[in-house]
């Protein structure tokens, strides 16, 4: 093993998840894929007092490189620590394609990774969920796992229909798989073009409510929850780019899942508009630009801000831990 997570000044998820479900609110997951998005992401939550995971999917960590991923991570961390936080951090992989990398990640330094053989039928989830788990527990590592399949794009995640996961086959499949955390398909779905315009975005928080009578206490992820913000689409199309008929998942909706037994949902969309609005804003208004601090700082600004407004709106995590003093 190269690194361990503690090394790195990182946590798992038990303890959050367990923090979060008794107090009502939901753990922030971003992705990022850059030292800027990630200082976005850990300057908001430093500054909100809130938990947080940073999330890579296998296409982030191959474009940042895994070498390279767990030095950033212990910087984060360090970020904290100098800040006067006590916020938890972990590092989690979003959407492990196999045992493979999710063992890699764990020798790498993750704290927390997911296994996510939804596609396949169930036994095969359930076999490939346990391997994972049993191997991530021998290092205090956290896992993920998930039941049922959500619809749409995000980064290497591509499905064209959406299942429901069925609550019936919760119970099994914890029990099975002895993984800490289940993603679940209840109306979520991935990237920016979830719905069409007109509908009507509703979450199955029916389906909700029977998954967690079957499972108390149990940690529930909800994947695909962007709610696409208009402010940032409309800046994007504005400055020359072409994003139409963009339309994501209510923030009230996400918000009463939250103070369920819903203890992590996962952002990407969201951060990566808001950064490429910064971008496009800077570039359209100032074309003489080339220096990429004074374009993809904005940029990192704006995501920071959004991201605070979520803290409070959708996760309710503000305050959760000791705020930090921003550092200059």
């Amino acid at each position: 093993m190269k690194y361990h997570f503690k090394d790195l000044g990182l946590s798992n998820t038990k303890e959050m998840f367990a923090k979060a479900n008794k107090e009502g609110y939901s753990v922030p997951a971003f992705n990022f894929n850059n030292l800027e998005q990630l200082q976005g992401i850990i300057e908001a939550c430093v500054e909100m007092g809130s938990p947080v995971i940073l999330q890579v999917s296998t296409g982030a960590r191959s474009y940042i490189g895994k070498e390279m991923l767990p030095w950033l991570a212990k910087a984060a961390t360090a970020y904290v620590e100098a800040s006067g936080s006590d916020i938890p951090v972990a590092l989690h992989l979003d959407h492990g394609p196999n045992f493979e990398e999710a063992k890699d990640c764990i020798e790498y330094g993750f704290s927390s990774v997911m296994i996510d053989a939804s596609h396949h039928p169930y036994d095969e989830n359930v076999k490939e969920s346990k391997e994972v788990a049993d191997f991530a527990h021998k290092h205090d590592v956290t896992v993920e796992a998930e039941l049922g399949v959500l619809a749409g794009v995000e980064d290497d995640v591509v499905a064209e229909k959406h299942i429901y996961t069925q609550p019936d086959e919760v119970e099994d499949f914890v029990k099975k798989t002895g993984v800490d955390s289940l993603a679940i398909a209840i109306g979520t779905s991935h990237g920016a073009h979830k719905f069409k315009p007109g509908d009507k975005p509703q979450i199955r928080l029916d389906i909700l409510k029977e998954i967690e009578q079957r499972i108390p206490g149990f940690p529930i992820v909800l994947h695909g929850s962007s709610s696409v913000p208009k402010k940032f689409v409309d800046m994007i199309n504005k400055f020359g780019g072409q994003i139409a008929d963009a339309i994501g998942i209510p923030d009230e909706q996400l918000r009463e899942a939250s103070k369920s037994a819903v203890s992590k949902i996962n952002v990407d969309t969201d951060g990566r508009l808001a950064f490429t609005a910064g971008i496009r804003e800077v570039l359209a208004t100032k074309p003489g630009e080339f220096d990429p601090r004074k374009y993809v700082g904005p940029a990192k600004n704006y995501m920071k801000d959004y991201y605070k407004e979520k803290i409070v709106s959708v996760f309710g995590s503000e305050g959760a831990y000791k705020k930090g003093t921003p550092r200059k």
